[in-house]
């Protein structure tokens, strides 16, 4: 059933079961979907949030509102996690097909997989427990005495054997099979399932999460990296963490949390174009966030913009970035926008150069324009509204933020003038 981002979609009462409401139940409070009950069934609204969902009943696709194409949205993802772009031999070039945007997370995985197995699988020394007719490796005195009876016909031994079954390929392993219900094309299912079958036998999904969040990775198992970073999309359905909603989906689903994706991109581009003019970015938690102090009792969060970039030369200033995953092309700013990067304004800039940056998608092209705030007083701020072409390359499509960055620096390094 397929249903667009931010609309809604009814459910009959008797196709949402108890079950898929547990499943919901952390979405819902993460406000990563809407629920809501009517007399004859339920409104269910996707929040920022696009991929498959599969409950006991239904198979809900959530399309996205602002559409990339598959092959761009590939480079997109990469840029996001700071990880390369997978090398697709195939022709399919990236296609995101009718599953949306998550179809192109299962061929991701497949293609890192596939270059594992191309470079051969990483082999440790893994400890094991066997029955020999021989003694090989150390005996295993209490399970023979325990299940033999003091026999030696046949010796429980304890041995180290250097095998596949490490935990850098578990992982692939319950990741391929977690891929194959969320193929729509047979073809694509068809080769997960044939490359799983290269790997050793997987644990379940929940083990398997487990052990991605125990992940250490050195010069011995760095290769593996990519590959789990789709398959952290793909065994847990999604987490806080990472791009997904939050975790706990059945088998079957992988949401794509657009906000955090948008955040995450404009974070990368942000940090690269201060570095390419002298700044860094700076973390905004702690001494640096904005507080309110409220005798009616605190507040759930400070004001905190998603970036804050900082420039010491000739004196130090703060320039803040803010993510908007909206489409503000030819759209006035809501007023509760202008207030919080007024805010940020208020808080980080200096009264020579109070600037603030909206960054949003922009499928059509890039576009830039100008908010200037007076009041009776005077000047109170201004806020420069950037679209990011999203039809580029995220490198190319940078290049409106690293010319602002850089006019900022260049304004900053002449006095304000």
């Amino acid at each position: 059933m397929p249903v667009e981002e931010h609309r809604s979609v009814f459910l009959a009462r008797d196709e949402l079961t108890e079950a898929d409401r547990r499943v919901l139940a952390p979405l819902v409070a993460g406000r990563r979907l809407v629920l809501r009950e009517t007399r004859t069934g339920w409104h269910l609204e996707a929040v920022s949030t696009v991929g498959i969902l599969r409950l006991e009943r239904v198979r809900l696709i959530v399309t996205p509102k602002m559409a990339i194409c598959g092959a761009r949205l590939m480079s997109w993802l990469c840029y996001a996690r700071g990880i390369p772009v997978p090398h697709d031999p195939t022709p399919r070039k990236w296609l995101t097909g009718r599953a949306g945007y998550a179809a192109v997370v299962p061929h991701a995985l497949l293609t890192e997989c596939r270059a594992l197995l191309q470079e051969g699988l990483r082999r440790d020394y893994l400890r094991t427990e066997q029955v020999q007719p021989v003694l090989r490796g150390q005996l295993d005195l209490r399970a023979q005495l325990s299940r033999r009876y003091g026999a030696v016909d046949r010796l429980h031994v304890r041995t180290f054997e250097r095998r596949a079954e490490t935990w850098e390929n578990l992982v692939c392993s319950a990741a391929l099979h977690a891929a194959i219900p969320l193929a729509a094309d047979p073809a694509l299912a068809r080769a997960l399932r044939e490359t799983a079958g290269h790997f050793p036998r997987p644990r379940p999904a929940v083990a398997a999460s487990r052990l991605l969040a125990r992940a250490r990775y050195t010069r011995l198992n760095s290769r593996y990296r990519n590959a789990h970073t789709w398959a952290r999309l793909v065994l847990g359905g999604g987490g806080v963490t990472d791009l997904l909603s939050d975790r706990g989906l059945p088998s079957g689903s992988l949401l794509l949390w657009t906000d955090r994706l948008w955040q995450l991109v404009v974070e990368r581009m942000a940090a690269r174009a201060a570095a390419e003019c002298g700044g860094r970015s700076v973390t905004v938690s702690g001494g640096r966030a904005i507080r309110t102090r409220d005798e009616a009792g605190p507040y759930r969060k400070p004001f905190e913009p998603d970036v804050l970039l900082r420039f010491e030369d000739p004196r130090e200033r703060f320039l803040p970035v803010d993510a908007k995953y909206i489409g503000y092309d030819g759209r006035r700013l809501s007023a509760g926008n202008r207030h919080q990067l007024l805010t940020y304004i208020a808080g980080y800039t200096t009264p020579d150069a109070p600037l603030a940056v909206l960054v949003h998608p922009a499928p059509q092209g890039a576009t830039s324009r100008t908010v200037r705030v007076d009041g009776p007083r005077g000047h109170l701020g201004t806020i420069r509204v950037l679209g990011i072409d999203t039809r580029l390359d995220p490198e190319q499509a940078a290049q409106p933020l690293r010319d602002l960055v850089a006019e900022f620096t260049e304004f900053a390094a002449g006095g304000g003038s």
